[in-house]
């Protein structure tokens, strides 16, 4: 018999095709001339014929988020980190330079302080949000690549995207935008000049804190294959069933982050006037450093992080979080619950405290990532969290 429907698990849709997509739990697939005459033209990138390199969950999961980004292609990892790290290490060889910013993530930082080097690359570190150095770098260092993070974590300073890929592109270099904490709801990188947008799809894209994932996007055909390619090699792929999870949380993305971003600025004005805050950070507000910067590169939404400097430094802050009802002491953050971290302790406890001040993260201050519980129970929580720990 050669009717497929003879030939059960050979035919993975309906003629009218699922509204979600299948989860493709396999491992390899059924090779035929076509599949072979890819494998042996471009390296088995191009067809689906074996998981580590394509998957149709995985495809589906990375052409939503492409959709999101507005990018022409795009490609999931297994981490955020493997974005990072793959995505630089494909433009990257030994004697090329990189200038990237200072207030980055802390495992990008090991990246960039520990790794990068070893392999001879020459790594140059500015302020994010200090475009005359970011332009004075450029120039002087003429790097292949520069990189930062559209939203500093956790100082919340904004690049100036649109300066720094001129700049970039004045010298050849690529620019590499991080923007798991803008999200494309915020800020589309692309739009602004980047060649490459990574991020941590853990995170907001996904939104469900229940996958650990991460996506690179580009324009580039040719940029993304040499990716594709490097993903391959260092195995860093996604699967199927994490795809899934990131694609399902794609579904409510728009709403979730519509929610998220007004309530974390609503929270920032509440917060301001109580008198052991010492600092409310978020882009929204008059008094933040960058309110220029924020008003052209991310001009509607000004994110879901708020980040807040309490008196008594650290070990205050640290009674503030244990004395949280609603939203949890965690790391990580872009879920449906509200997160609340340290830096000292969690995203950068690698750093030495002088360190530390020297990047902008100062004794006392908690990350916010703030979810779907609503203004006011939060704001509840949170002034009741802050007067606890007195």
């Amino acid at each position: 018999m050669t009717d497929d429907r003879y030939r059960p698990g050979r035919v993975h849709t309906s003629r009218t095709f699922p509204v979600v997509p299948p989860i493709y739990q396999t491992t390899t697939f059924e090779l035929d001339d076509t599949a072979y005459a890819d494998i042996q033209g471009t390296g088995g990138l191009h067809e689906t014929w074996y998981s580590r390199f394509n998957n149709p969950t995985v495809d589906a999961a990375a052409a939503e988020i492409a959709r999101l980004h507005g990018a022409a292609h795009a490609m999931m990892t297994a981490s955020g980190m493997a974005a990072i790290a793959t995505t630089l290490i494909s433009l990257l060889r030994a004697g090329d330079t990189i200038v990237a910013s200072k207030q980055v993530y802390g495992d990008t930082g090991d990246l960039l302080e520990r790794d990068l080097p070893a392999l001879g690359i020459e790594v140059v570190r500015v302020d994010a949000y200090d475009t005359a150095r970011w332009r004075a770098a450029v120039a002087e260092h003429r790097p292949t690549v520069v990189y930062g993070e559209t939203l500093s974590n956790p100082q919340l300073r904004l690049l100036d995207i649109p300066a720094v890929a001129e700049a970039a592109h004045e010298v050849g270099a690529r620019l590499v935008v991080d923007n798991t904490f803008a999200t494309p709801y915020c800020t589309r990188p692309l739009a602004l000049g980047a060649d490459v947008v990574v991020a941590s799809a853990t995170k907001f894209l996904a939104g469900h804190s229940d996958v650990v994932a991460g996506v690179a996007a580009t324009d580039d055909a040719a940029l993304m294959e040499a990716i594709q390619q490097r993903m391959i090699t260092f195995g860093g792929c996604l699967d199927a069933h994490a795809a899934f999870l990131v694609w399902r949380g794609t579904r409510t993305f728009r709403v979730r982050l519509q929610e998220s971003c007004q309530v974390a600025a609503a929270l920032a004005e509440r917060l301001e006037g109580d008198p052991a805050v010492q600092a409310v950070i978020h882009p929204s507000r008059a008094d933040h450093p960058d309110t220029e910067v924020a008003a052209r590169v991310m001009p509607e939404a000004r994110g879901a992080m708020l980040t807040v400097v309490v008196d008594g430094g650290d070990e205050r802050a640290l009674r503030l979080v244990r004395h949280l009802a609603v939203a949890v002491e965690a790391t990580s953050l872009g879920g449906v619950e509200t997160l609340a971290s340290l830096p000292f302790n969690s995203s950068h406890f690698n750093m030495t405290p002088e360190q530390r001040i020297e990047a902008g993260i100062l004794p006392g201050m908690v990350r916010l990532a703030i979810g779907l519980e609503g203004e006011d129970v939060l704001a509840g929580d949170l002034t009741a969290a802050i007067a606890a720990s007195a």
